[in-house]
């Protein structure tokens, strides 16, 4: 059975213990979260989290009608890659010497990333856009020592007005039932 990576953007209600019953439910069904990325959303007491995951599409599609049932979750899309923009952040500091500084900026500037620490024997390097990009400019700096990465994961919106999650806070239902599932691959 083929598998290809998927993009599950979850609304949930903001409470203690959320994020750990929505990643048991990965982890009891055998999936690996490749990317997690969980924050405050436009509105009060909800959060939005990114799940990416890589798996077949119809054992997928069961896991996220099981999300339903986990009583915070308040609505659910699984998008595919056409209908969703996305974007990361990474800060990756690189060991520079005097001799390479030059070279590192000079890379940074072509993947448009930003020099946001300088000292003297590193740079601390912040760049935005796609998993390409970022893995990109990582492959690149290597070759000066990377001494370490942090990435955020990916962080998706659906494109234009069709594919929003917005819940309106009074037609949110208290409970884990009636809620539609939206989205599609």
């Amino acid at each position: 059975m083929a598998t290809t990576k998927h993009t599950i953007v979850a609304l949930v209600e903001d409470k203690p213990g959320v994020l750990n019953r929505v990643a048991s439910m990965f982890r009891r069904r055998g999936f690996n979260i490749e990317s997690l990325a969980v924050g405050h959303s436009e509105q009060a007491g909800v959060s939005r989290m990114t799940i990416v995951v890589d798996g077949a599409t119809a054992v997928l599609d069961q896991v996220t009608k099981q999300l339903y049932k986990i009583v915070d979750v308040v609505k659910v899309s699984d998008f595919a890659e056409s209908e969703l923009v996305a974007r990361e952040l990474a800060l990756i500091k690189v060991k520079a010497t005097p001799s390479t500084r030059g070279e590192i900026i000079q890379i940074a500037d072509i993947f448009r990333a930003n020099i946001i620490d300088v000292a003297p024997d590193s740079l601390i390097i912040e760049v935005t856009g796609d998993t390409d990009k970022v893995d990109s400019l990582f492959r690149l700096l290597k070759g000066f020592g990377v001494r370490e990465l942090s990435r955020t994961g990916r962080l998706a919106m659906a494109r234009g007005p069709a594919g929003t999650l917005g819940v309106e806070a009074e037609s949110r239902p208290s409970r884990g039932k009636g809620r539609k599932q939206e989205g599609g691959s």
